[in-house]
């Protein structure tokens, strides 16, 4: 072929050829070396062939096409030219394909459209490898980790997981992004790859996993069961954990000291109350060397209250003195109350509470100290009581007589003797005479001698004081007809003895003037025998007369009066007079205890029955 009338067509081919027709992408085509390229055109495919369709690289021709195509020798077999759209397939790609790629499309009847674009030739990336400076690490250490590959151009990405990592105040990226230095936490073990790519290729590296160290941390301690307090005898079980890598070792101490017991779990069986204390565990890691003590915990092991008893001490309960109570029981105690009728005890400036209320303390009892007290022993698993009756001995003191100062003949009388005392002991007296021991005194059918001064005496023979009261008394006639007065009553007795003594002495010297005139006749009396001569049974004198009977039924008053004594039947009523030619010899004068005792007694009362002060009433 004529090279001239070629010339001479791709001279007018590309007349006219605007750049940047849009024929081509102006996208840079990346592809690897060996692989195959396709430069599409932007072109509708046509029905017919172009008119003539050319294809350069830089300044070298590749094919042209003008109904027969004249392609250089180099691309022979490695292209295809499609002539219903312009493309070209570029196959076995090298190096030296790199560079600029123009196409020039003639279209009959249109102007001739070229397209200008880009290939870019990368060798495929393989052989991606990482390394780290060290897979066992420390939790806040650093390390380095490496990417490597084969291929041209290559950019580095790494990922932790799904996370890519990127460049923070702990992470480095250094060289491109090939290589990474962390400083490692708890949340960086992996696993770790490394993406490299260029714009034609990509691979992943295998995994890397960092063993990353920490703790102990976090460390809890739990208890089971749950409870502020323990019988003796329960079962408990404590757990410890903390978070560590790798596992960490724990130890168990009871008051800060260490127990023989390890691990994680520590039983506590069969508790008794000497166990009782705060329990903590401590974990310790050995990769790290770091160890952590857990918060105390408190195990309270209790034993129930029993036995609680109050028992007095020193003094003895008189009043004035001092006096302690102790409350104890067997068991764990935790408080101790103290009541008394029902409510509970105040310290006071006369009471006091020590040894945690052990001891109930009385500076000076006093008669209000006297009641049931109660101590109430408890923990809060369990409670026990004890009471005692304190009775303050104290009086006798305000000693008082109840009842009638006056009262009539023949009534009961009750007397009610009220001291504040204990114990008390009543002694009663009248006019100084005892005359009952109780606090109450009872007296049937009164009498005029029941009138006087009663006196109550209280002993307490403990503290040896007495104390007593006075009441006084009158026992009156009941109201109704009143009696003849006294002064009456004697001088009618009078006048009747006055009659009786003259009446008497009359008879008696008509009898001694006729017994004179039969002396010469009668026989002499025997001064041995009391008898007559004749056998008479003459009696001795002995001192006493006769009876003899005064009716005393009526007497007749100076102004012409009668006095009737009462006497309701029409018999004769008789006054018997008993005469004593012997009279008793005189008493001795009354002591001056008698005569104040007289002085104090009222002066005696009529009796209901005045005829009863001076006779005795005889009917017939």
């Amino acid at each position: 072929m004529d090279i001239f009338p070629l010339l001479c067509a791709v001279a007018v081919t590309f007349t006219g050829l605007t750049k940047g027709d849009g024929v081509l992408p102006d996208a840079t085509v990346n592809a690897a070396v060996g692989e195959t390229v396709m430069f599409t055109t932007t072109l509708t495919p046509s029905e017919t062939p172009f008119q003539s369709v050319e294809w350069t690289f830089g300044d070298r021709n590749i094919i042209f096409f003008n109904f027969n195509n004249f392609t250089e020798p180099e691309y022979e077999g490695r292209i295809t030219l499609f002539i219903y759209t312009g493309s070209l397939e570029l196959r076995n790609l090298a190096h030296n394909d790199s560079g600029e790629y123009k196409v020039a499309i003639g279209i009959v009847g249109e102007r001739p459209k070229e397209g200008i674009t880009r290939l870019a030739i990368h060798v495929r990336v393989s052989d991606v490898m990482t390394t780290a400076s060290s897979t066992d690490l420390l939790e806040d250490g650093s390390v380095r980790l490496s990417c490597s590959s084969s291929g041209s151009t290559p950019s580095f990405r790494w990922f932790n997981g799904s996370s890519e990592v990127t460049a923070s105040d702990r992470v480095q990226l250094t060289d491109g992004g090939a290589n990474v230095t962390i400083n490692v936490t708890r949340y960086d073990q992996g696993p770790f790859r490394c993406n490299v790519s260029n714009p034609a290729s990509s691979a992943t590296s295998g995994l890397i996993n960092l063993l990353i160290s920490y703790g102990p941390e976090n460390i809890i301690l739990k208890i089971s069961p749950s409870q502020e307090y323990y019988e003796e005898g329960s079962n408990i079980i404590l757990s410890c954990s903390a978070d560590s890598r790798p596992v960490a070792l724990f130890i168990w101490l009871l008051n800060g000291v260490p127990l023989s017991d390890t691990g994680p779990e520590l039983s506590l069986m069969n508790i008794q109350e000497s166990k009782s204390g705060n329990y903590s565990c401590q974990a310790y890691n050995l990769k790290t060397l770091r160890s952590i003590k857990s918060q105390p915990a408190a195990v309270s092991v209790l034993k129930r209250i029993s036995g609680a008893s109050i028992t007095p001490k020193t003094n003895s309960l008189i009043e004035g003195n001092s006096f302690n109570l102790s409350c104890d029981a067997a068991g764990s105690v935790f408080t101790r109350e103290w009541m008394k009728g029902g409510l509970n005890l105040t310290p006071d400036n006369n009471m006091a509470l020590y040894d945690n209320n052990r001891v109930l303390s009385f500076n000076s009892l006093s008669k209000k100290d006297t009641g049931d007290y109660l101590c109430k022993v408890s923990n809060p698993l369990s409670h026990d009581d004890a009471t005692y009756t304190m009775v303050v001995i104290y009086g006798p003191e305000h000693v008082q007589i109840s009842g009638p100062s006056e009262i009539h003949l023949e009534k009961t009388l009750t007397l009610n003797c009220i001291a504040e005392a204990e114990p008390a002991i009543y002694t009663w007296k009248l006019n100084g005479t005892k005359i009952h021991n109780s606090a109450v005194f009872t007296k049937d059918n009164t009498d005029y001698s029941d009138s006087g001064d009663y006196i109550c005496e209280v002993m307490n023979n403990i503290t040896g004081r007495a104390s007593s009261a006075v009441h006084g008394l009158s026992v009156t006639a009941p109201p109704g007809p009143k009696p003849f007065p006294t002064g009456a009553i004697v001088g009618i007795v009078i006048a009747v003895l006055v009659c009786v003594v003259v009446g008497g002495g009359g008879y008696y010297m008509y009898n001694k003037k006729k017994r004179t005139s039969k002396l010469s006749t009668t026989p002499k009396r025997n001064p041995t025998t009391g008898r007559g001569a004749e056998g008479q049974d003459n009696k001795a004198y002995t001192g006493g007369q006769e009876l003899n009977y005064a009716d005393i039924s009526i007497f007749q008053k100076k102004d012409g009066g009668t006095v009737h004594l009462g006497l309701q039947s029409n018999s004769s009523e008789y006054a018997q007079i008993v005469v004593n030619n012997n009279p008793p010899a005189a008493p001795s004068p009354p002591t001056y205890e008698a005569h104040q005792q007289r002085i104090k007694r009222p002066a005696p009362q009529p009796r209901s029955n005045a005829t009863e002060v001076y006779a005795q009433v005889h009917k017939k």
